[in-house]
């Protein structure tokens, strides 16, 4: 039996600059961030703390 899930999409501002050696990528909305030596890898690093933040 497949459990059919409620998701909903939510737009999130996120800001993106370079510090020194590497990028930070901040949520706007919930004052989450991260970093990382791309701002491919920073983003995917906050991609991951923000799942993290919200418990998936």
């Amino acid at each position: 039996m497949n459990k059919a899930t409620n998701m909903r999409k939510i737009d999130l501002k996120i800001a993106i600059w370079k510090e020194g050696k590497y990028y930070v990528a901040q949520c706007l909305n919930v004052d989450i961030s991260s970093f990382g030596k791309t701002k491919k890898e920073a983003l995917e690093n906050l991609d991951e703390a923000l799942a993290l933040y919200s418990g998936e």
